[in-house]
């Protein structure tokens, strides 16, 4: 009878194990209620598909306001985004974004700029609301900057950042357990704002294992999830287009302020993508790990059922002026 109990222990506890998901397996999770699937691209072809995505290139960008050529993407990034099968690749039903140690074009590192933009500014997919879900495990060493953000299809209120962004999620890869979660606003840069929100994960996780990333964005607010479990809630900004020269300046009343909720009431589109810091001391070292990448299980695109409520009133936060009785 004895060896009868310890045969079924030991039957009962390798059933537990298969049953129970490691930390680096994290489950898919169910379908958020009240929302309807629209756009969504799972990663099961053979390679990147082209109508759905398409490549940043380089190491900077020309910024047409000011007539410059603005190096390092605006951050001081070392790395040169190419579109190479070594850099961005579909393997096993999943996306890979990979940045390697090689020297490219004066650059000392190559990786990938995802996005559902083309190369001539067109919309392969934008949108204005709705529930955003990534399920991805993102890397993490020192100077490794991988992120999952959006940007407008269209400078409406202005250049960045009078027109917003939307980080989703970011890691700073010498900090493996935490992420953070950010809005950028207000006026163009330099009187541009900013409100971030930082996470630590669970003991035993990292952002190396794979987790659902999440937010939703309805008018007036924006909440962000991580694994189902909410992150923060945005409910104040403010954007103006009030310039002088190439210069963003804050405003100085109210009239000034583009109508709630600009910036955040227009199509945004989807960038994935992994950095290379190099700002002093998040150089790369000798203990930066390469190649690293950027796994992504799938991206999923929701419309809320019955449409979107009445527009959330501004929550509280700091104007840029003083308002006077």
């Amino acid at each position: 009878m004895g060896k009868l109990c310890r045969i079924f222990t030991v039957l009962l506890l390798v059933i537990m194990a298969w049953s129970v998901p490691s930390p680096s397996c994290a489950v898919e999770l169910p379908r958020a209620p009240g929302w309807q699937l629209v756009w969504s691209d799972e990663f099961e072809g053979k390679g990147i598909d082209r109508s759905k995505w398409d490549f940043d290139f380089g190491n900077g960008f020309y910024a047409y306001d000011t007539k410059q050529w603005v190096n390092g993407w605006g951050n001081n990034e070392l790395q040169y985004y190419t579109n190479a099968p070594e850099n961005a690749f579909v393997k096993d039903g999943m996306l890979h974004l990979r940045v390697m140690k090689e020297s490219f074009m004066g650059c000392g590192y190559t990786s990938a700029r995802l996005k559902t933009r083309d190369r001539f500014g067109n919309s392969l997919f934008s949108k204005t609301y709705g529930r955003y879900e990534f399920r991805a495990k993102l890397p993490a060493s020192k100077a490794i900057w991988p992120a999952i953000w959006m940007l407008p299809q269209n400078d409406a209120y202005g250049v960045w950042a009078a027109s917003g962004e939307i980080d989703i999620v970011e890691v700073d890869g010498q900090t493996p357990n935490q992420i953070r979660n950010t809005i950028h606003f207000g006026s163009r840069w330099p009187a541009n704002a900013f409100v971030r929100k930082d996470y630590n994960l669970p003991v035993n996780q990292r952002v190396t294992d794979f987790h659902v990333y999440a937010f939703e964005w309805e008018p007036g607010e924006i909440r962000s999830y991580i694994d189902g479990q909410l992150l923060a809630t945005h409910n104040f900004w403010w954007s103006s287009s009030k310039k002088v020269e190439v210069r963003g300046v804050a405003p100085s009343n109210e009239s000034e302020l583009n109508r709630w909720p600009a910036p955040f009431d227009q199509p945004f589109y989807i960038i994935m993508n992994i950095a290379v810091e190099g700002r002093f001391p998040n150089d790369p070292d000798e203990t930066t790990v390469f190649p690293a990448d950027m796994v992504v299980d799938y991206v999923r695109v929701y419309d809320k059922v019955g449409g979107y409520d009445q527009l959330s009133p501004r929550g509280e936060g700091p104007l840029p002026f003083s308002m006077k009785n």
